[in-house]
């Protein structure tokens, strides 16, 4: 039972990571108002930690951007 809540928790995680790297209007928001943006998250069914969202929060904002500029680019390559 624990291990399906704590896996649930990270697959949550995962997924608002996904969408933050590939869509960049999430991404404008987040980068403009991140708690905000992290709370429409949980009411859209995302159930994120605290300890998730100051995480999050913390990270370089530009990180988001060059990661999915990496992304953008290889795989611009692989087509």
């Amino acid at each position: 039972m624990a291990n399906d809540f704590f896996r649930q928790r990270q697959q949550s995680l995962e997924i608002f990571i996904d969408h933050l790297i590939e869509d960049e209007e999430l991404r404008d928001a987040f980068l403009r108002a991140p708690r905000q943006t992290l709370r429409l998250a949980v009411e859209w069914g995302l159930p994120l930690s605290e300890s998730e969202m100051r995480a999050l929060i913390a990270a370089d904002p530009a990180v988001w951007d060059r990661i999915a500029d990496e992304l953008d680019s290889r795989l611009q390559l692989a087509a």
